[in-house]
This record gives structure tokens, sequence and C-alpha cells, in this order.
């Protein structure tokens, strides 16, 4: 069985009785089977997959079915599915059986998507790499010596190495973008506000979203407008209407790119990234887009408010871990005290730990106007200034990550290396706008190669018909 690339494919293949669901879905089990080397589902939902395959294939067959009727996707485990286990790659909530369903799980399953299993990511999805989870570390499937990029990790080489047709991932500041550039997938962030994360484990609740990874931009249009919504249990949510993503991809018209110059002067920026979004930007110029190199000179300034912020709105969210109401409980303490020391030391993994120290620190008295309430103010002025770019422009251009994929342990052991490689993911996450990585085809060494295109708040239908229009024609 060959690789499927959309939905659509997928669906008109029922519609010939070529293929059914059940025969589908055991294909992707079989690959998930060979390709366990790469560590990418923490559980794989076989028995409710599987009666999931026999029912949709009825209602296909009586006319009745969903639009994600065919579509077989992986969740990152940080999404709950009711009585289904879900752990966001943590010991602290090993063995945790969800006692509801996410607001995004329930909508996928409502228009008939199947959902094959729980994918692996870094521990409540605070990584790059996705060499935090406590199940391992996820490989990338075009070198399985490098990462696959994080938090969403698992869900990107889930769609990569063909394991399902899409995945969810959350989105805190670059958790979907950074492994789709990685694995050569379409990753998108919506606005923030745009799907409900009504069950979804908070990191950081000011800056999550959840997002597909997908091989085609049709599926991202299709996610999205089954996603999206209001929705009662979440109170962040948008009530804008949501459009016909998938009818927008039809109607397409010159945009103007922004380019941020100092992305593409900056050093840590690889020649060969740097190469392709040269040759994108032409392509762009040659197929009627009008591009202009603007001036962002607050870039310095990113890394450091997000991580401020993000490590704060961690330390309260993942304060609710003590070994009293659910998760990992020490049983050899004495005292309550005890208790929440050894059960949080134990149940949390060492950069949890960290970013949980950092945000207590910034949260604490005598400096939280120092560092928690200056980085919220840099937010600002870095949102007013993103927001008046996107007054003159329709698109801002820049690279996804500085880097293509690197070696298993290369940046681990140095935080600050790590935390660098988010420069140009955590703009569209400060002001909330949605971004999507477009694939731009691998480098020399096979590995893959992408820039990201982020537009203003609400209009993901500029940014889908824009990235469907374009195709990548290296100069290789």
């Amino acid at each position: 069985m060959k690789k499927y690339n959309s939905l659509s494919e997928i669906q008109a293949l029922i519609a010939q009785k070529k293929l059914d669901l059940p025969d589908l879905l055991d294909y992707y089990f079989s690959q998930i089977a060979t390709q366990q080397h790469l560590n990418v589902f923490n559980e794989v939902f076989v028995d409710s997959a599987k009666k999931q395959a026999v029912s949709v294939q009825q209602k296909i067959d009586n006319g009745t079915a969903g639009k994600l009727a065919g579509m077989v996707i992986g969740i990152k485990d940080n999404i709950l599915y009711k009585d289904h286990i879900t752990t966001a790659s943590s010991k602290m909530l090993e063995g945790f059986i969800s006692p509801y369903s996410s607001t995004v799980v329930t909508r996928l399953i409502r228009e008939d998507a199947i959902i094959i299993g729980r994918t692996n990511c870094d521990e409540f999805a605070m990584g790059g790499s996705n060499e935090t989870s406590y199940y391992g570390t996820v490989r990338n499937a075009a070198d399985t010596e490098r990462v696959a990029g994080g938090s969403s990790g698992g869900s990107a080489v889930a769609v990569q190495a063909d394991m399902c047709l899409s995945a969810l991932g959350t989105d805190t500041g670059g958790s979907v973008r950074q492994p789709a550039a990685f694995c050569g997938c379409y990753g998108l962030k919506p606005t923030y506000g745009r799907i409900s994360r009504y069950g979804v484990i908070a990191y950081a609740s000011s800056f999550d979203q959840v997002g597909p990874i997908t091989s085609s931009v049709s599926d991202a249009a299709l996610l999205l407008e089954v996603l999206a919504g209001a929705d009662e249990n979440d109170s962040t949510v948008s009530r804008l209407p949501v459009p016909d993503y998938l009818a927008a991809l039809e109607t397409t018209s010159p945009k103007k790119i922004a380019v941020l110059k100092e992305t593409l002067e900056s050093e840590a920026l690889d020649p060969d990234i740097k190469a392709a979004i040269l040759q994108a930007i032409a392509q762009f110029k040659a197929e009627g887009h009008t591009i202009e190199y603007v001036s962002f000179d607050l870039l310095d300034y990113l890394v450091p408010a997000y991580y401020v912020l993000t490590a704060a709105e961690a330390s309260s969210n993942l304060s609710r871990y003590d070994g009293v109401h659910y998760g990992h409980r020490n049983l050899q303490a004495e005292n309550l005290n005890s208790l929440y020391k050894k059960s949080r030391a134990e149940g949390f993994g060492e950069e949890v730990k960290r970013r949980i120290l950092l945000g207590t620190f910034v949260l604490s008295a005598g400096y939280y106007d120092a560092y928690y309430q200056k980085a919220q103010q840099v937010r600002r002025l870095i949102r007013d200034k993103i927001e008046a770019l996107l007054v003159d422009f329709d698109v801002i251009l820049t690279p996804v990550a500085p880097t293509p994929p690197f070696k298993i342990g290369e940046n681990i052991q140095d935080p600050l290396v790590m935390y660098m490689a988010d420069i140009f993911t955590v703009l569209a996450s400060l002001t909330g706008v949605p971004a999507i990585a477009i694939p731009l085809g691998n480098n020399k060494l096979g590995l893959p190669l992408s820039l990201q295109l982020m537009g203003k708040h609400f209009e993901e239908g500029a940014l889908l018909s824009l990235s469907k229009s374009f195709t990548y024609l290296s100069s290789t």
C-alpha cells in the first residue's frame, strides 16, 4: 500500500471500493510495528480504533459519514481521550486514565476520524527535541541519529513515517511547527483562541494551542475547520464564526509578504536553510507576490520574554500535581510536606523541574516586577510591533528553526542552546498570531528544510491558501 498524502485520496479510493477502513487501519498498524525503533507511540489504541473503523465504514456505506471519514489520526499524549491513558509523557501521570474527552477529540470523533494512538512528546510539552520524555527519545525517520523536534515530535514522525495520515500536536512556543519542519511536514499553529484547550493538559495557558501536522495543506485546512469554534467549556475560545477553510484554498490573490531581515541575517541560521528560503522568496516573487525586507529590532528579546512567561505559567499549572489528588504518589513520606516534596521530585523529569523552579523564582516576592512584569511589558511591545506590521502586510516570512534536525544528545546538556533554537517560532506564540511551517525539500544529507509564514489574527485562510498555491522548486 502506498503512502497517502491527503484524505481526498483515501476517500476517493473508498468510494471506488478499492479500499476499506479496516484494511487501511491494519496497514497503519503494520507501519507502526515495523518502525518501533522510532519510538513514536506511547500507546496504540488497537481495540478502540478497530471498533471505530468498522463503525465508520458502515456509515460510509450508508452515506451518513462525517467530514473526516477515512482519516486515521494520532493525538499527542497530552490530549485527553475518555477511558484511555494520557500521561503527557511523564512519570507523574503514569497510568492515568482520562475521565472525559477533550473538545478536540470529541470533534474528531463526531466527524468520524479514527484515533490510532497517543504519540510520544517532551514531558508536559516542555522541550524542543523530544528528549525529555519519560518514555525515551523519538527518532527522526530521515536519520535515526537525529531528533524529531519537540515537543510534538511523536506526532510529526507519525506523519513523516506513514504511521497515520495526520496527527494533532500542541504548540506553546513552536511545538507543532518545529517538529513539522524537522520531519518535512506541514505544521499549523492557529490563532490563540481559535481551537478549544478544554481537555488539553496545560503547560502555559496564555500560549498553548492545538494544531495539526499533516502531509497536505488541504488536510490542515479541513482539520482546522472541524476543530475550531466556540466551546462552552473554554472561556478563552473565540466565538467568531469558523470559515470554510477548504473553500478558501481555491481563492488565491497576490499577497504582500514582509521578510524579517534580522532572521535571515542571523549568524545562527544554517546556510542550507537560508539558501532554500531565498529560493522560496524568489519563487513567491515569480508567482506575483510582493516581497519587502523589513527590520524587526526586538529579535533578541523574544526568547527571554517567552521563557520567563511560560515558566511562570508552568509553575502555576503544575502545582496541582502534588501526590494527593492524582498522579505519582510517594508511599514512604512521613508527613504531608514530605509527600509533596518526594512525589514531585520523583514524578517530574529534570527539564520540567528546571522550568517550575524558574517560574517560581520569577513570580516570587522581590523578583515579580523585575522579571515577570517586565516580560509582560516586552510581550506587549512585541505584539504591538507585529500588529503594526500586519496592517501593511498580509504575511510575515521567517525561518522555522535555525538548523535542520540536530543529533540526539547534541544540545540536551545545555538548556540555553536548546532554548535559543526557539528564536524564530516564539514570535507567533508571544503575539498569538497564526503561523504555518512549509516544507522546502531536503539538504544534501537528506534532512528536511522549512520556512514559516505568519498571518493576521484569525486569518488562517490566507496562510493556508498561500501555502497551497506554493510548490517549492529546488534550485539544486
